[in-house]
């Protein structure tokens, strides 16, 4: 379909963190033995506040429009957006049926059955230049440092998201590496895509403490990080893991404090900045 650095190149812009006004708390900040990342609103600025998958893209309009004509698709973007909508919530409701209280789709199935199409790499391209169309990304200030930090001090590293298979793609774009490569741990990385279940189901962090502990590193030892209090906070500390909620960006803050899950809920630590984490990490 199209060249994969011509569509990041045709989108990806720099962006800035918006301040929340929080304030962080480190008061309980220790030399932690792993850390687990979120990534939408943690370790990228996120456009869109989160993955986009079902966003409409309202202001991109003719960003939208012009990404059919070039794809020669003609339909008009509401009658696409549309039909998205409702296969991903045919999906989520055939698996709910299965027992699946959080269910997750696979972006590139849905847009092949949206799209009419076979071609893999085809669907591939279009899925993840949608995305970067719907929901912009770009590093959170302190990306690269903390994770730099972590694999000097071979502390294992590894993500809880929800997530597609564009959102390797899209960190290893900003790395400029594998995520082998800059210390990521491939038994830690779970994307709700490849696991079948998203957050704030449990599942993907019962999963880590398993692998976790057969590392050898109890569950009160590992910081998550992430930016939703239902999301992040309240499924890992269920499993016994430390928290933090990285409130460093207005547009991806998630308190939910009308969710009464988290009325009684606190984090371990709060952060403003991913560096605040280095200390965590025992690195100077």
């Amino acid at each position: 379909m199209k060249d994969r650095d011509a569509i990041f190149e045709r989108h990806i812009r720099p962006m800035a963190p918006i301040p929340t006004g929080v304030a962080p708390d480190l008061s309980k900040m220790q030399r932690f033995s792993a850390m687990l990342f979120d990534v939408y609103g943690t370790l990228l600025i996120s456009g869109a506040g989160d993955i986009g998958l079902n966003r409409r893209p309202i202001e991109r309009i003719d960003d939208l429009q012009g990404l059919l004509k070039r794809c020669a698709i003609d339909r008009t973007p509401k009658s696409l957006v549309d039909a998205l909508d409702r296969t991903i919530e045919n999906a989520h409701r055939i698996r709910r049926q299965q027992g699946i209280d959080y269910p997750e789709v696979d972006i590139v199935q849905v847009w092949q059955q949206v799209l009419g199409i076979d071609d893999i790499t085809w669907a591939k391209d279009f899925a993840l230049e949608y995305e970067l169309l719907v929901n912009s990304a770009y590093p959170m200030p302190g990306f690269e440092e903390l994770l730099l930090a972590c694999k000097t001090r071979k502390m294992p590293m590894g993500i809880i998201s929800n997530a597609q298979f564009y959102t390797v793609d899209v960190l290893e774009r900003f790395l400029g590496a594998t995520l082998g490569r800059r210390g990521f741990d491939q038994r830690l990385l779970f994307f709700s895509w490849r696991e079948g279940y998203a957050k704030p189901s449990s599942v993907m962090f019962k999963r880590a403490k398993t692998v976790l502990v057969d590392m050898g590193i109890p569950a009160a030892s590992v910081l998550v990080v992430g930016n939703d209090m239902r999301n992040d906070v309240l499924p890992a500390s269920s499993v016994g893991f430390k928290t933090a909620l990285f409130a460093g960006d207005r547009r991806s803050l998630r308190l939910r404090a009308s969710d009464g899950r988290c009325s009684d809920l606190s984090p371990d630590l709060i952060v403003t900045d991913l560096r605040q984490l280095i200390a965590g990490t025992g690195h100077p």
